[in-house]
């Protein structure tokens, strides 16, 4: 199981931080990864991190802005969100790809596990 946690109402320019908490397997040993959906959009992927070697991932539109980070200890994974723009609202969700180590893309269908999202709405 997965949990996400940390949406909520930004003004433009602001930061968010999410945390998305598993339950029932080590996140450590998975490819976990940020999706967001927009209203009338698909779901897109925002960032990920391998478990072989910690690589992170990021999309063009959040290069330097969103951070990504693990805290095994804590069974966590975290998406600090920096100067937040209005297109980065939606509906954020943390998702689990058990069958690779290593961060290859963002393809809905080969994640297999997924939290119940969380809602980031960036506005003035």
């Amino acid at each position: 199981q997965l949990v996400e946690s940390g949406g909520g109402l930004v003004r433009p320019g602001g930061s968010l931080r999410l945390s998305c908490v598993a339950s029932g397997f080590r996140l450590g040993y998975v490819v976990i990864g940020w999706f967001r959906q927009s209203p009338g959009k698909e779901r897109e992927g925002v960032s990920c991190v391998s478990s072989r070697d910690g690589r992170t991932d990021y999309v063009d539109s959040v290069k330097g802005r969103f951070t990504i980070s693990r805290d095994n200890a804590k069974n966590t994974v975290s998406l600090q969100m920096n100067s937040l723009k209005p297109e980065d609202t939606g509906v954020y969700y943390c998702a689990v790809q058990r069958t690779s180590m290593d961060c290859s893309g963002y393809v809905p269908s080969e994640y297999d596990y997924w939290g119940q999202g969380t809602q980031v709405t960036v506005s003035s």
